[in-house]
C-alpha cells in the first residue's frame, strides 16, 4: 500500500490560515489523484478537496470554496492544502488519500494517523 503522512495542522484564530502538507514516500505522487478529507468530533469524515494525477485538476466542497487551496509540488513529492480564513467549522483531523482519479472510491492507502487543525479564539 501506499504510505502518505499529513502536517502542518495546529490551533489558529478564526480568520487566520494554515498550509497542510501530505507527503509521500517509497512511490511518486504526481501518478495519483490525492484527496483531502476531515473528521470533526462526532462527525464522519468528509472530502475536501482532490487534486487529480498529471493534469491536476481541482475540485473543492462547498464549505470551503473560496478560502482552500489544493496544490502540488512535484520536486517535494508533496501536494498542499492552503486554508485561508479559518473558520470553527473547520476544525477537525485532516488526511490525505490517494486514488487513480478524484471520482474513484478505491482508496490505495490506509489512512494515516492525520493532522489536526483547531479554530478557535
Amino acid at each position: 500500500q501506499l504510505h502518505l503522512v499529513e502536517s502542518g495542522g495546529g490551533l489558529v484564530q478564526p480568520g487566520g490560515s494554515l498550509r497542510l502538507s501530505c507527503t509521500a514516500s517509497g512511490f511518486t505522487l504526481n501518478y495519483y489523484a490525492i484527496g483531502w478529507f476531515r473528521q470533526a468530533p462526532g462527525k464522519e469524515r468528509e472530502g475536501v478537496s482532490c487534486i487529480s494525477r498529471s493534469v491536476g485538476s481541482t475540485n473543492y466542497a462547498d464549505s470551503v470554496k473560496g478560502r482552500f487551496t489544493i496544490s502540488r509540488d512535484n520536486a517535494k513529492n508533496t501536494v498542499y492544502l492552503q486554508m485561508n480564513n479559518l473558520k470553527p467549522e473547520d476544525t477537525a483531523v485532516y488526511y490525505c488519500d490517494a486514488k487513480l482519479s478524484c471520482g474513484s472510491t478505491n482508496r490505495l492507502n490506509s489512512w494515516g494517523q492525520g493532522t489536526q487543525v483547531i479554530v478557535s479564539s
